[in-house]
């Protein structure tokens, strides 16, 4: 037990630290709230305007792969590097945590994470989808996606037609 009270202490230690260093903040800091204080941070540009659209899912997706990556090239260097001295029980352990590793890739594949093509749509979505393309009544204005301005033009229009 004596061998674990120097890491006790730092435990101890790092705990006062942040609780410290939290109180301390909350005493000293100067309190003079703005907007701009609590405006996200893109920067150091000012937003004009609300994004136009959330992050899709998938983004967050291949953040979590390359995590999952970077974890594992973290803990298999040394492992690489200690080989010969872990013998049978490093290759099990190693073995375990691949395992795991690849098993977080399956699930994020599974989710979709790399599916950045275009949806697949089956043969009756298909048919429709190419004959809505070929109709006559398609104009730019039915076809192109205008991002971030879903609700905006609407209300001046209403606007403009209850006014004139």
């Amino acid at each position: 037990m004596a061998q674990f009270l120097p890491v006790l202490a730092l435990l101890i230690l790092a705990v006062l630290f942040a609780a410290l260093s939290f109180v301390a903040s909350k005493l000293l800091a100067p309190r003079n709230p703005t907007v701009e204080k609590f405006a996200p941070y893109e920067c150091g540009i000012i937003p004009g305007r609300e994004p136009p659209e959330r992050f899709p899912v998938r983004f967050y997706l291949v953040a979590m792969l390359f995590v999952i990556f970077d974890i594992e090239i973290v803990f298999l260097y040394p492992w690489a590097v200690a080989n010969d001295r872990l013998g049978l029980y490093g290759l099990i352990a190693v073995l375990i945590f691949s395992a795991l590793v690849f098993e977080s890739f399956v699930y994020l594949i599974s989710k979709g994470a790399l599916d950045w093509g275009p949806l697949q749509l089956n043969q009756r979505q298909d048919v429709d989808l190419t004959a809505a393309m070929k109709s006559s009544q398609r104009t730019s204005s039915s076809t192109v996606r205008r991002v971030g301005l879903e609700g905006r033009f609407e209300e001046s229009t209403e606007l403009a037609e209850v006014g004139g």
